[in-house]
């Protein structure tokens, strides 16, 4: 997946942070397929205590007999891929006839209230130890039914569009905004109402549930602009987009795209930068020809990013600065990134200095990102405070800071990945968010977590 923008990247034999400027407004037309669902049925009766996460079928079914009553539970992440607000413009649950009765039946979407754990979510407990409100599920609202057939292999789709508005909107919990449907058959009591519908855990990937969104505005526009770079000096690129909010990412790529499983892998990188719809990307470790990937990274992402220019750290020859200038909003944003050394506090606070010192001469109004590998207690940050505004720590005193659940805003092992703004600058911080990009195995395509800061260009 790629980001629709042009990139011209230096050719560093070691080059310590990128930055791009995606000139795509966050209002463009997009739509994204989510494929896991943390699928479970739920069966009542002398079954009511058993998990059934691991089957590949979720079933339904209308029974007077508790045992054989059974529903279908699945969730999907809109939390970490859509920010909260984000506009949708349609959402639609599709899944797939695994096994029928001899019955067509309606079967009801409805808003599942309550949060589980699909691996013991059970007709009685939808957590370890922590019981349904209601058996069975916590329903919430019904917002749409289908028909189901019995030829094997059709596919049923359900129109959840508003509720997955309501979702991402925060209508329900602002703090986790999962998609959580529950499948019912309200129909009348029948041994040929059972349905089994393929969950996530099919081999065929083709059969599992999915849940496709289109978001953004159709009317919106891509722009794109490039510049030539050069590996000393300081020049700048220029992007033009219409609109006053600015979405701002800071991601430490772990080498380029190493994830947590140790597997080299920049597209699935690169598909986590498209889902949190940045306007600006800010990268560190995207390296050339290193052992790390043994790749021109510049050149696998230029695809995915447009321009850089940077400044070399005097005290450290693979740390350096990466500046763009774009005109956004009206104003024109320099847009800076750094990576300050890992190893010696004394060292970050020699290179914070001189970052400060280097950019007190760059035109207003300043963005600085990066991995500072240093905790907001340390004196390098608070060298950097002395100049610059930490974008997460404002947005935590509005109460617009959002993470995850165990997670209070640590990147890595604490907070060290920062997105900074200039003190007086013509910017104001609407919200700040931590990404939690785990898959369903736990893995992420980064030993970092990404942080996305949303600013209003005043």
């Amino acid at each position: 997946m790629k980001l629709q923008t042009v990139v011209r990247l230096t050719a560093a034999s070691f080059t310590a942070c990128a930055l791009a400027v995606g000139a795509t407004p966050a209002s463009a037309q997009s739509t994204m397929t989510l494929t896991d669902s943390s699928a479970t049925t739920l069966r009542g009766g002398s079954y009511a205590s058993t998990n059934y996460s691991k089957q590949t079928v979720v079933e339904t079914k209308a029974d007077s007999d508790a045992s054989y009553r059974r529903r279908g539970l699945l969730k999907f992440d809109t939390h970490t891929t859509l920010p909260q607000g984000t506009k949708i413009s349609s959402a639609t649950l599709t899944i797939t006839v695994a096994a029928s009765g001899t019955q067509t039946r309606t079967l009801s979407a409805y808003y599942e209230n309550s949060s589980y754990d699909e691996a013991v979510a059970t007709w009685n407990n939808r957590k370890s130890g922590q019981a349904w409100s209601h058996a069975g599920g916590d329903m919430g609202a019904r917002y749409d039914t289908a028909s189901v057939g019995t030829s094997v292999g059709s596919k049923v789709t359900f129109d959840v569009t508003a509720m997955v508005q309501a979702v991402v909107r925060g209508d329900f919990d602002a703090g986790s905004r999962y998609t959580r449907i529950l499948l019912v058959d309200e129909g009348s009591s029948s041994a040929q109402s059972y349905k089994a519908m393929y969950s996530d855990e099919a081999s065929s990937v083709s059969n599992r549930p999915t849940l496709k969104i289109s978001y953004g505005s159709s009317s919106g526009t891509t722009t794109t602009g490039s510049t030539s770079g050069s590996t000393s000096g300081s020049t700048s690129s220029s992007s033009t987009a219409s609109g006053t909010t600015l979405r701002v990412l800071q991601w430490n790529t772990h080498h380029g795209g190493y994830g947590t499983d140790g597997k080299y892998d920049t597209n699935r990188l690169a598909t986590w930068i498209v889902r949190m719809q940045p306007n600006v990307v800010m990268l560190n470790e995207i390296e050339k020809f290193t052992g790390w990937g043994n790749q021109n990274q510049p050149e696998v992402y230029k695809s995915l990013l447009q321009s850089i220019d940077r400044h070399e750290l005097v005290h450290n020859a693979d740390r350096s600065v990466a500046e763009a200038i774009i005109n956004w909003g009206g104003r024109q944003i320099t847009l800076i990134s750094t990576h300050l050394d890992p190893d010696s506090s004394t060292l970050r606070l020699t290179q914070a200095t001189e970052v400060t010192t280097w950019a007190a001469s760059e035109p207003e109004n300043k963005i600085l990102t990066g991995d500072m590998n240093a905790w907001p207690d340390q004196t390098s940050i608070a060298q950097l405070n002395k100049y610059f505004s930490d974008s997460w720590a404002v947005a935590s005193s509005k109460g617009t800071a959002v993470a995850f659940s165990g997670n209070t805003g640590e990147t890595k092992k604490g907070r060290i990945d920062y997105i900074y703004y200039s003190k007086g600058a013509n910017l104001s911080v609407k919200s700040s968010q931590v990404y939690d990009t785990r898959d369903s195995a736990g893995v992420m395509p980064s030993d970092h977590r990404p942080v996305l800061t949303v600013f209003t260009v005043q």
